[in-house]
């Protein structure tokens, strides 16, 4: 059986992004993204749910975004989902968590460009990242490439 496991999400950041850097010297960003959603009941009321992602962005990409981004600011991200599992050290039960690996971000800043690069290599406005971002586990990150297509 095919398996497609691929996130697309736009949203606003609710805190700066941390950046730590592996001992081999990769960078990882940790981001959190706020997702709308807006509905209307049955009978008529208009409701909005947020629903809060974390994301990890890895080498170039993750010192791009925490160059550039802020708490607040929206951004356009690709990636793929990941379940991270681990034991509470207190409880000793089996925890887990489901987060978002960035592979390829967009920022789609309201503000005229205030604070935006002239050009971020790292985030391609129309083609995908062509090599998959790495395990957490690797220490290195695999190199970015784009795909020349014009359309």
């Amino acid at each position: 059986m095919a398996s497609f496991n691929r996130v697309i999400l736009a949203g606003n950041l609710t805190r700066d992004p941390e950046v730590r850097y592996t001992p081999k010297g990769t960078a990882v960003a940790r981001l959190t993204l706020a997702v709308n959603r807006t509905y209307t009941t049955e009978t008529g009321e208009k409701k909005e749910e947020v629903s809060f992602v974390d994301v990890d962005a890895w080498g170039r990409q993750a010192e791009v975004i925490a160059q550039y981004m802020k708490k607040g600011r929206p951004l356009l991200l690709e990636g793929r989902l990941k379940q991270d599992t681990w034991e509470d050290k207190n409880t000793h039960q089996k925890q887990s968590k489901l987060k978002v690996v960035l592979e390829s971000f967009t920022f789609i800043d309201s503000r005229g460009g205030e604070g935006r690069p002239a050009a971020a290599p790292a985030a391609p406005a129309a083609a995908p990242a062509a090599a998959p971002a790495p395990e957490p586990s690797e220490s290195e990150a695999q190199p970015h490439e784009e795909d020349d297509v014009p359309f």
